[in-house]
């Protein structure tokens, strides 16, 4: 576990300090585009985060393969370097991307690319476990397209989520945690190899989410762009197919008596982390819509619009910053309560949490106007708005009440005579008349 931490610091350290010279790099290059009509914010941010991430991943691989355990992932499977060559290629495209805003169907067309290298060095799924029926050994085109298809949807799926600041980062950050705990139990817990390099690739990716979080929050200081979505996704992505399509279910039936057994109780991981339905649950369905309402209207799948489900809690009167907590916190239900239910899916209690958290979800949900507030002893660890307003303090009466200041204006008596006078609050035009008259009388009294 220290080894884990210290590339997950390490991965962190670097995405972060990176990520402001980035920042300025993007600035002088111009990757800095104008409000659009279906953007959230206001002014035009900096793009090419995705390059502070990438520098990330190299660098939590470069710890990792130098440390004494985990180096024997590198000795013993070739994964991580398959992962290095499809994230490098993706995050190429990214950058070309968020300079020039290539075409949807040529990002379409690298993402299969960067799919295929990671398939030819040996990333791919060979087996699935298909409930009542066991193992299902793939043939080589099978195992290609779906592992291809796998990547492509997992991309695009935290693309388009990418749309709020701070969303997309911590979306996947949640499910990365989720899914490390599931693959750590599976390489220390049943002592499988072959989970090894999924539970490296999910601690490098809570690093670069980590990492980057502090400045992509609200408001936003810098955008991660298609160079950090579809790079992220593409990690999400191989390390859902590691521990997939590559552990043998052969090996975990020694733990349940029969592959059959084994087979039915990692369904409600295996299949889902298969076509990642709980680990980006709010990603992919937001993917499904997107692509639903898109063609109902006749426009391409890859058109740009302001249908997404952040966009529509926004509408219906959620803050930016409570609509990316409300599917931080729909995230982590489905991730972690999958996480759980696997663990024990004999547990009642697990099932009546969930539907209780989720009750919770569809109150905060229906719920716009209502602003949570923080304790009284934690309010100085959150925004001003979730603090308690302070009572005005009321005029203490024993206290005589402090003299206004006073102001001077130019007054002209009847007789002619201009003289500085003070005003005072509301009794101004009073004193200006009683100094007035004064001077009138004065006046006619040495003139007699």
């Amino acid at each position: 576990m220290r080894e884990y931490l210290l590339t997950l610091c390490i991965t962190a350290a670097v995405t972060y300090l990176l990520t402001g010279p980035v920042r300025k790099f993007a600035i002088v290059a111009g990757a800095m585009p104008e409000v659009r009509a279906r953007d959230v914010h206001r002014e035009p941010t900096p793009r090419l985060g995705g390059i502070a991430m990438f520098f990330g991943l190299c660098a939590g691989l470069l710890v990792a393969g130098h440390l004494t355990n985990l180096s024997q992932v590198f000795d013993k499977s070739n994964e991580p370097r398959a992962l290095l060559s499809g994230a490098a290629l993706i995050w190429l495209i990214g950058v070309l991307d968020d300079k020039f805003e290539i075409d949807a169907l040529i990002k379409l067309g690298g993402q299969m690319i960067a799919a295929g290298v990671m398939v030819v060095q040996g990333l791919t799924i060979l087996w699935l476990p298909v409930p009542g029926v066991g193992t299902v050994a793939l043939t080589q085109w099978q195992s290609t397209l779906l592992t291809v298809a796998l990547v492509v949807i997992t991309i695009n799926a935290v693309n388009f989520v990418d749309g709020l600041d701070g969303l997309a980062a911590g979306m996947v950050c949640i499910a990365a945690v989720a899914f490390f705990m599931y693959a750590y139990r599976l390489w220390y817990g049943y002592n499988i190899e072959a989970a090894a390099p999924a539970t490296l690739f999910a601690v490098i990716l809570m690093g670069m989410c980590l990492g980057f979080l502090p400045h992509n929050m609200h408001p936003a200081r810098i955008f991660m762009g298609d160079s950090g979505s579809m790079l992220i996704g593409l990690v999400l992505a191989a390390g859902a197919i590691s521990v997939t399509g590559q552990i043998d279910p052969d090996v975990m039936k020694l733990f349940s008596g029969s592959e059959r057994n084994t087979v039915h109780q990692m369904v409600p991981v295996y299949i889902p982390l298969l076509m990642p339905l709980t680990i980006i649950a709010i990603p992919a369905a937001d993917l499904v819509l997107a692509i639903v309402r898109r063609t109902w209207h006749g426009q391409s799948p890859f058109a740009a619009d302001r249908g997404h489900l952040h966009h529509r809690l926004l509408e219906i009167g959620h803050s930016h910053s409570r609509a990316v907590l409300i599917m931080y916190f729909w995230s982590a239900l489905i991730g972690f309560g999958a996480l759980a239910y696997s663990v024990n899916s004999a547990s009642m209690w697990i099932v009546l949490g969930v539907a209780l958290l989720s009750f919770v979800g569809l109150v905060l949900l229906l719920l716009p106007r209502f602003t949570p507030r923080a304790p009284r002893w934690a309010e100085q660890l959150v925004p001003p708005r979730y603090r308690h307003p302070r009572p005005a303090t009321a005029p203490d009466a024993s206290r005589p009440a402090a003299a206004e200041p006073l102001a001077t204006a130019d007054v002209t008596g009847t007789s002619g005579v201009r003289v500085r006078a003070g005003v005072a609050g509301v009794n101004g035009a009073t004193a200006l008349g009683a100094r007035s008259r004064l001077l009138d009388r004065r006046k006619a009294g040495t003139s007699r």
